[in-house]
């Protein structure tokens, strides 16, 4: 059993930046495969923000590339989001993933807001 713990987001201003972090909890050891972010605004589906698997190889969304960076600390089995120039259009409730022995594991999630 893995337990995501996410923190960061909150409420920032159009053009600013805001950082997310997951860390990955487990009683034992923990091959993680790979590790991301997932948002879902209101009435939209879910959708990819950005995933780095375990060589830190990283995939972003066509929405975000450029402007969000996702890394990551294989030690402390912790991902990080560094969102910068953000848009309206970016709020969201931002849900932490990891992939461990083929099946996914989420976080509870944590909501961004970017005021216009």
């Amino acid at each position: 059993q893995v337990q995501l713990v996410e923190s960061g987001g909150g409420l920032v201003q159009a053009g600013g930046s805001l950082g997310l972090s997951c860390a990955a909890i487990s009683r034992s050891i923990t091959p993680i495969e790979l590790m991301g972010w997932y948002r879902q605004a209101p009435g939209k589906q879910r959708e990819l923000v950005a995933t780095a698997d375990n060589t830190g190889t990283a995939h972003y969304a066509d929405l975000v590339r450029g402007r969000f960076t996702i890394s990551g600390d294989n030690a402390k089995n912790t991902v990080y989001l560094q969102m910068t120039s953000l848009k309206p259009e970016d709020t969201a409730v931002y849900l932490c993933t990891a992939l461990v022995y083929g099946l996914n594991y989420w976080g509870q999630g944590t909501q961004v807001t970017v005021s216009s």
